[in-house]
């Protein structure tokens, strides 16, 4: 029953961030990218601020009582406080170069089913990405990331309008995918040693003031455009940064991160089925193609066991932001 119950929570959180890539389509009609990240980074981490007394007060409860008492307290809480900001800053400043990708993608293009997939790629990119923090993974890894860049060929490019036709919001989703699996590796580094409802409020906090620079910077913010964008504004920042990344931490708990992993790449397919069913977009049978494919690699990729059981988080999605 309890892993039943983990189970049903990360498939919910799936669910919020597909329906996610719809809020930021509707969103991307009224408001420019660094604003829309500005303004749902900031409910984002409003959201989590409250949880964080909580989540502490139940990770000391829960150490009190399955470890012997740590010998020098205070050097250990400086320590972790240190790891805190240093670990939510770097995780900040990726998923805002992320996450402002992936807007920008939505904003030039025509569909949220295939930012969904294409932004799936970051699974495949992490054993990469892991090379350069000195991880292995499992040499089927590699192949399935062969199979996804087919499959992202038959999504992306489309002979009857040139042989290397990628468009330029594919480029976006591509390099969004990229900062996001950088992102997934530091979260399976820093997550374990502090408290992870509050580094992901200073991630969303950082994330946030950075794209709020962007937003002065490069875009002419208006209040009334803010007040429009109202409701994809509060889905992205309520459901999607506090509620569906809580759900994720609750259930991942309880159940293994391959098969937690398994149920979050949903992401993708719930993506296309929100955008067929609220914005009424269709895709090309050569473009359910290649979603088809991408979507048996990332299964497949889930599926087969890491060289080592310590290097298993590489090769599992973390926060969702996913996400989106």
């Amino acid at each position: 029953m309890k892993k039943l119950s983990c189970g049903i929570l990360l498939f919910i959180s799936a669910l919020i961030w597909g329906i996610t890539f719809v809020a930021q389509s509707d969103a991307s009609a009224h408001i420019e990218p660094f604003t829309f990240n500005f303004v749902r980074f900031l409910i984002g981490s409003a959201v989590l601020l409250p949880f964080i007394p909580i989540f502490g007060r139940f990770e000391a409860k829960k150490a009190a009582n399955s470890s012997a008492i740590d010998s020098a307290p205070a050097v250990h809480e400086k320590s972790s406080s240190k790891k805190l900001l240093i670990g939510g800053i770097l995780l900040g400043i990726m998923l805002c170069i992320a996450s402002n990708l992936q807007q920008l993608g939505i904003t030039n293009g025509d569909s949220v089913g295939k930012a969904g997939f294409i932004t799936s790629v970051y699974i495949m990119l992490v054993p990469v990405v892991g090379l350069f923090f000195k991880k292995k993974t499992h040499p089927l890894i590699w192949l399935c990331a062969v199979v996804s860049a087919v499959g992202l060929y038959f999504l992306s490019v489309d002979p009857a309008r040139g042989a290397f036709n990628i468009e330029f919001s594919d480029l976006a989703y591509l390099g969004c995918a990229v900062f996001f699996a950088v992102q997934i590796i530091l979260v399976s580094i820093y997550s374990p040693q502090v408290n992870c409802i509050a580094l992901s409020c200073i991630q969303f906090a950082v994330a946030a003031v950075f794209s709020g620079i962007g937003m002065l910077f490069f875009e002419t913010p208006s209040f009334a455009a803010i007040l429009n964008a109202a409701g994809p504004l509060l889905y992205a920042g309520i459901l999607s940064c506090g509620i569906a990344y809580t759900l994720q931490v609750i259930g991942q708990r309880g159940i293994d991160p391959a098969i937690a992993s398994l149920i979050m790449c949903l992401e993708s397919v719930f993506s296309v089925i929100a955008g067929f069913l609220l914005l009424n977009q269709r895709m090309t049978p050569r473009e359910i193609l290649g979603c088809g494919i991408m979507f048996a690699a990332t299964v497949a990729a889930q599926l087969i066991p890491s060289t080592q059981k310590k290097n298993l988080s590489l090769i599992h999605i973390s926060e969702p932001t996913r996400r989106s």
